[in-house]
């Protein structure tokens, strides 16, 4: 086997081999329209492991935007190899490590059923960060949204609300793990750009005139079926214990019932119980369980 970069020549080989092994792991980006609009530069540094034959049997490709650079870190596209051979990880991921200078970490997700590439990776040294589970919820019948006096629940402005948006989800998400760094103002503007945008699906709610709240569905699918994704549930922290994640999130079910979804999805990381004991309580039942693992460059 050699590890070599990917050349625009072989894009489209890579973006088959992601697509025929993305079921295997964390597949957040590995989604038909973010293949669709994968290139080959900085940002997304990535090699091949290719056989005596030159065909394609491991990937390594990271995730370096904006946003994890921000954070000192990227994450992995996929990071995987057919062979399931030790030699064939380490290599990938020497070739990967390159660019990655400027970095603290590198992390990926894995679901907790694929134990082979959790040895593998294991066997490289990297360590747990967290867990994470997928919760999802058929189609149920949601309670009505119930607000206290003075507070309302707006749909996003794009191009007028991105400050508010900004304010709440940072402030909420400060001390989460994985979701520590700040969003920028581009990166709420892409959230009502990207291909799963849902119109009316970006809410947020208001304490007078003061943003408190934001929620978000988008369009998805999962189990090969249409489904919507919610997230970020993101509350004020002194607004919190109130009661008002609950009516942000039976606004978006309701939202997604009117668009006609049959099912909702979301995330939740495995330290946040409060949250996970709110989403069970209002219909979801864990569908998959993941666990991020970090490997720390040395300096």
């Amino acid at each position: 086997m050699r590890v070599v970069s990917l050349e625009k020549e072989r894009v489209s080989d890579f973006i088959a081999y992601c697509k025929k092994h993305r079921s295997e792991v964390d597949d957040s980006y590995l989604y038909d329209f973010e293949l669709r609009e994968f290139v080959v530069d900085d940002e997304n540094p990535t090699y091949l492991s290719l056989n005596e034959k030159d065909e394609i049997v491991g990937a390594a490709s990271l995730v370096m935007d904006d946003y994890h650079k921000r954070g000192k870190r990227a994450r992995f596209r996929i990071f995987h190899c057919e062979t399931q051979n030790m030699q064939c990880y380490q290599q990938l991921l020497e070739a990967v490590l390159k660019h990655t200078t400027d970095l603290d970490k590198v992390f990926l997700f894995i679901p907790v059923i694929n134990k082979k590439l959790i040895e593998m990776i294991e066997g490289l040294k990297f360590s747990v960060e967290r867990y994470a589970f997928l919760l999802v919820r058929e189609d149920l019948d949601v309670p009505e949204v119930e607000l206290p006096k003075g507070y309302e629940l707006r749909t996003f402005r794009p191009g007028q609300d991105e400050e508010h948006w900004l304010k709440v989800r940072n402030a909420a998400f400060s001390t989460l793990k994985g979701s520590e760094t700040p969003l920028t103002t581009e990166g709420v503007k892409k959230l009502s750009t990207d291909d799963d945008y849902l119109e009316g699906g970006m809410m947020i709610l208001f304490d007078q005139e003061k943003p408190v709240g934001v929620i978000r569905g988008a369009d998805d699918e999962y189990d090969e079926a249409p489904i919507m994704n919610i997230g970020p549930v993101a509350i004020l922290p002194e607004y919190q214990g109130r009661g008002l994640g609950r009516s942000l999130l039976r606004a978006s079910l309701r939202f997604a019932k009117e668009k006609g979804y049959k099912r909702t999805i979301l995330s939740v990381n495995g330290e946040n119980e409060r949250a996970q004991a709110l989403y069970i309580q209002e219909g979801f039942k864990q569908a998959e369980a993941v666990v991020c693992y970090q490997y720390f460059l040395n300096k």
